[in-house]
């Protein structure tokens, strides 16, 4: 009978702790470690980068991780960079190395049902491209017939190519793969491939960072579509919809013209709907396991979308993007970046 007794006792205890551990969240891990572990790339001017003359990370998506950084631990400074490639951006996740990667990956349902990721909500829409030098004759796609292109290892841009060269019966073209964003650009230059494929963005920066811009062309095809977005680990709802509504209140925040230069202001509003869109006077943590003013610090972090935007891809930037009559404008503008209800 007692050993009866002992038995069902280790049993519900076995039960317990594995309810525990079903339990646990990146959230309680990021906020017991006091620190965000997010996975970027270093060599994507525009989205992540490490500018050899600051010695700092910036981009895009530097920007992300830091209003993460900010919603979650009340300091965007609580965060440490680690970079990714295309290749291991997966892996970094799956096996705890980063807690959310930002590193301009493009949302596909393989991706999703295949590798056991969730990803978070468009934050830029860009197509799949391709960029050659001036001099070489070539000025759209149908003209590499028989060429080397190359691409990324791991990236989506693989697959897009591939299935290209089929559809246009197309058989003694090849696909090269390098690591990085920065080997594929020194291919192009020594000569290795006749054109070099990635995201329109990324062939924008790298062509706008150059010695020499001129040197390079853009082709006018877009081969696909290519909206990014964040990811974390599947199956955790709770690291993931805190995630999501961080990345929300950034693109409502710009809708409500709310900005870092008017954040002090705005937390003066007698608007009801201001009022706990910033957490004064409670808000919305208590729902996602933040502060009340998670939205708050993270603006005061980073500023607004358009603000990051503007940092990031702006007129003032070597690699500017107009957001114009795209789907990167607001939705009031015509565009799709666009944050649900509030209230």
């Amino acid at each position: 009978m007692n050993l009866l007794k002992i038995l069902t006792v280790t049993v519900f205890a076995g039960v317990a702790f594995a309810a525990t551990q079903a339990s646990a969240s990146v959230l309680d891990t990021v906020k017991q470690r006091g620190v965000l572990n997010c996975g970027t790339d270093n060599t994507a001017p525009g989205f992540g980068y490490l500018n050899t003359t600051t010695g700092q990370m910036e981009g895009l998506d530097v920007d992300f991780c830091k209003a993460v950084a900010a919603g979650v631990l009340g300091d965007a400074s609580k965060v440490k960079f680690i970079t990714v490639t295309d290749k291991s951006r997966f892996d970094a996740v799956l096996t705890g190395q980063v807690d959310v990667v930002f590193a301009h990956t493009t949302i596909k349902p393989a991706r999703e049902s295949s590798i056991a990721i969730d990803f978070l909500p468009i934050n830029f829409y860009d197509g799949t491209g391709l960029m050659v030098k001036a001099d070489a004759g070539i000025k759209a796609f149908g003209d590499l017939d028989g060429a080397t292109i190359c691409t990324t290892q791991g990236s989506a841009t693989e697959t897009v190519l591939t299935a290209a060269f089929k559809a246009r019966g197309w058989k003694d073209s090849k696909v090269l793969t390098y690591e990085n964003l920065e080997k594929l650009f020194s291919a192009l230059n020594a000569g290795r491939c006749n054109a070099m494929s990635t995201d329109k963005s990324a062939l924008a920066a790298w062509a706008g960072n150059a010695p020499k811009p001129s040197d390079y062309l853009i082709l006018p095809d877009t081969l696909d579509k290519s909206p990014f977005g964040g990811f974390v680990v599947a199956n955790d709802s709770r690291w993931r919809n805190a995630l999501r509504w961080i990345e929300y209140a950034l693109f409502q925040a710009e809708e409500s013209e709310i900005t870092q230069a008017n954040l002090a202001e705005k937390l003066t509003s007698e608007d009801p709907f201001v009022q706990k869109f910033l957490g004064i006077g409670g808000g919305y943590g208590k729902d996602f396991g933040l502060k009340d003013d998670f939205v708050a610090q993270a603006i005061k972090a980073v500023g607004n979308y358009g603000e990051i935007y503007d940092r990031n891809l702006g007129p003032k930037t070597k690699m500017y993007l107009d957001r114009k009559g795209t789907p990167n404008a607001l939705w009031t503008q015509g565009g799709a970046i666009y944050s649900p209800l509030w209230n």
